[in-house]
């Protein structure tokens, strides 16, 4: 077990994750009479990111995928999300929520949404699973925090704070998918197909 490593992937689920950045939207669906449950939100989202941790990469096998494709694809859909963060623009579309309120939209898909589950496969291809796991817990640690603490955080950090925060994490992103993508892209082209490729763009 790495240290190092594992302060890493805290920091990249955290910043996939930004459950600070959701703190507006949280704060909001209280404002609206939704009530929250903290610690069932939190184990929620801590089965669901462990499901597909072990899950994952026999899922991705039954459609002939590979973690190093699925990491390539996970660098592209964290590249856009870095971009939403820093530039306010908004390019994935939720379905319209419910008024469950826990569960979804909270748990699924504001903490283990699509960014999360991709980032964990892509993590799959270079980290330890034990070491993605204490990632895991660690990062469930502050969402559950956040949650139950979400009134006061919003208070002391302000509207400000709150913006600053998400360009912060979404420029880290940025750096994450760029290494990413360099890290696993040239591993899913063999010569042969590094030839055809040359061939098709000439």
């Amino acid at each position: 077990m790495d240290i190092q490593n594992i302060l890493s992937i805290t920091l990249i689920l955290f910043s996939v994750i930004d459950i600070l950045g959701n703190i507006p939207i949280i704060i909001d669906m209280k404002n609206k009479g939704i009530v929250v449950d903290s610690m069932q939100a939190a184990l929620v989202s801590m089965g669901l990111m462990v499901a597909f941790l072990f899950a994952g990469e026999g899922i991705l096998k039954l459609f002939g995928l590979d973690v190093q494709s699925f990491a390539v694809a996970g660098a592209i859909i964290l590249f856009f999300l870095g971009l939403e963060m820093i530039l306010g623009l908004r390019f994935f579309r939720e379905s319209p929520g419910t008024n469950t309120g826990t569960i979804v939209p909270i748990a699924f898909p504001l903490i283990a949404g699509a960014g999360t589950m991709t980032t964990l496969i892509s993590l799959k291809s270079k980290y330890d699973t034990f070491e993605i796991l204490v990632a895991i817990l660690l990062n469930i640690i502050v969402v559950f925090a956040v949650l139950h603490f979400s009134d006061w955080v919003k208070d002391k950090l302000g509207d400000m704070g709150v913006a600053i925060l998400r360009k912060v994490f979404g420029i880290i992103l940025l750096a994450i998918a760029i290494k990413l993508f360099k890290e696993n892209f040239h591993l899913i082209i063999t010569p042969d197909k590094k030839l055809g490729f040359v061939k098709s763009v000439l």
